[in-house]
C-alpha cells in the first residue's frame, strides 16, 4: 500500500551562507506576493473583492528570476504557489510578511520542485551549488516529489522532500481500544495501558535556566530542541503501538488550546495532545486503521458498568483518582474508566448513561452537571 511520507536529511555546514541567502531572497518574493495581492484586492474592493491565484502571481513574476543570484524561476514559483494556498486556507487579505533580519526574523525557507533537485556525486544538487547530507543512502531509492530547505530555531538547515513508500498492512490483534488524554498520564488506554507524562520540559528547566542567564542563546535553543526531540520520540512509539495491535481506535476530543489560558499551560504543552492525535490519525490511515475523535463530555464521572453519573466532578475533585459506583458498587480507576466511556461512545454514539443524565443525577441524589467537559479537560494531576 503506497504512503507519503516526509523524509528530512540534515545538511551540512559547508552549505549554510548559501542557504541563508537563497532564504533572503525567498522572502523577497513571499513579501512582493503579499503586496500585491493586497494591492490587487484594494482596487476591485469597490466592484467586488478579486484575489489572485497561484496561476496569476505565477504570471506576474515571469522573468523575475533574472534579479536574483540564488534562487530561480521553479523556486518562485513554488512560493507563489504556496503563498496563494496558505493565504486561501487562511481567509484573509494578507498574510504575515517575512522578516530576513532582526531578532525576530523569519526561519529559513527554500521550496522547491522535483525536478530542480538532481542526485549529484555524493549529494544532491540545486540551482547549480552541490549540497552534502548526512544519512546519504536514505536517498538511493528514493523517489520525491517535492520539498524544500528548511531551517530550524538552533539555524541548522534540512532537507525535506516527501517521498512515496510502500507500507505493508499488518493484522490487528485486537479489534477496538479507547484512549483518554490527560496530565498526569499523557494516555490512558481503555485497556490499563498508560502513557505517562514525561514531564520533559520540567526535566529540563535547571539547564535552560543556566543557558538563559548566561545569555547563551544558542545552547537555549539546542535544549528546546531537544525537549521537543524526547516529547515526539515518546509520542511515536505510543502512537506506533496502537496503530499496530488495535483495528478501531477512539480518541477524545481534548482541547489544548481552551487550557492554554490556565494555570496549566506549560503541562498542556508539554503533553503534545494535538501532536498525539495527528500521529495516530495518519499511521492508522497508512495501516488501514479506523481512527475516530469523539467528545469526551461526561465521560469522567459515568459509570463505564451502569451509567450512573455517580463518579468525582468538579475542580475540587479533581485529585480523586479512583471511586466506587454508589449505583452498582464496582471500583473504577478515574481514567481508565473515561477510556472506556470513549470507546463506547465512537461513531458519535453518547457513552453510556449520558443520555438520561439529568434523571439518573437526581436519582443518584447529585446536582445537574455544569461545565463538566472542562472539569474533565483540566482533570490532569
Amino acid at each position: 500500500m503506497p504512503a507519503t511520507l516526509t523524509l528530512r536529511l540534515k545538511v551540512r555546514s559547508e552549505s549554510y551562507p548559501w542557504l541563508n541567502a537563497a532564504a533572503r531572497e525567498v522572502n523577497t518574493v513571499w513579501n512582493w506576493c503579499n503586496a500585491t495581492s493586497i494591492d490587487a484586492a484594494d482596487r476591485n474592493r469597490r466592484a467586488h473583492a478579486r484575489f489572485l491565484s497561484s496561476f496569476d502571481l505565477c504570471n506576474l513574476s515571469a522573468g523575475a528570476s533574472e534579479h536574483f543570484d540564488h534562487i530561480r524561476a521553479d523556486t518562485i514559483q513554488r512560493v507563489c504557489c504556496e503563498y496563494a494556498l496558505k493565504r486561501r486556507a487562511a481567509r484573509r487579505v494578507k498574510l504575515r510578511w517575512r522578516v530576513s533580519r532582526g531578532a525576530r526574523r523569519s526561519l529559513g525557507w527554500v521550496p522547491l520542485k522535483a525536478a530542480s533537485l538532481k542526485r549529484k556525486g555524493v549529494g544532491v544538487r540545486f540551482c547549480g551549488k552541490q549540497f552534502r547530507v548526512f544519512e546519504r543512502a536514505r536517498l538511493e531509492q528514493a523517489k520525491w516529489r517535492d520539498g524544500c530547505f528548511a531551517q530550524d530555531a538552533v539555524g541548522d538547515w534540512w532537507l525535506c522532500l516527501r517521498v512515496q513508500v510502500e507500507v505493508q498492512e499488518s493484522v490487528a490483534l485486537v479489534e477496538a481500544v479507547g484512549i483518554d488524554l490527560g496530565l498526569k498520564d499523557v494516555a490512558v488506554t481503555s485497556h490499563g495501558e498508560r502513557l505517562e507524562a514525561g514531564r520533559w520540559t520540567k526535566r529540563y528547566a535547571d539547564k535552560l535556566a543556566q543557558a538563559q542567564r548566561r545569555a547563551h542563546r544558542r545552547t537555549a535553543r539546542r535544549i528546546h530542541r531537544k525537549i521537543g526531540r524526547c516529547r515526539a520520540d515518546a509520542l511515536h512509539k505510543f502512537s506506533r503501538s496502537m496503530v499496530e495491535r488495535y483495528q478501531r481506535i477512539v480518541v477524545g476530543d481534548v482541547s489544548s488550546p481552551k487550557l492554554v489560558r490556565t494555570r496549566l499551560a506549560k503541562a498542556v504543552l508539554d503533553a503534545g495532545w494535538g501532536r498525539l492525535r495527528t500521529q495516530l490519525l495518519y499511521k492508522g490511515r497508512q495501516a488501514n486503521r479506523s481512527v475516530e475523535v469523539v467528545s469526551e463530555r461526561f465521560t469522567t464521572r459515568v459509570c463505564s458498568q451502569c451509567g450512573a453519573p455517580s463518579g468525582p466532578q468538579g475542580l475540587r475533585h479533581l485529585a480523586v483518582r479512583e471511586w466506587t459506583c454508589a449505583e452498582c458498587g464496582t471500583a473504577h480507576d478515574r481514567d481508565v474508566n473515561a477510556a472506556r466511556n470513549i470507546l463506547a461512545s465512537r461513531c458519535g454514539r453518547p457513552c453510556a448513561g449520558t443520555s438520561h443524565r439529568s434523571q439518573l443525577a437526581r436519582r443518584a441524589g447529585h446536582p445537574r452537571p455544569r461545565k463538566t467537559g472542562k472539569s474533565k479537560l483540566i482533570a490532569a494531576a
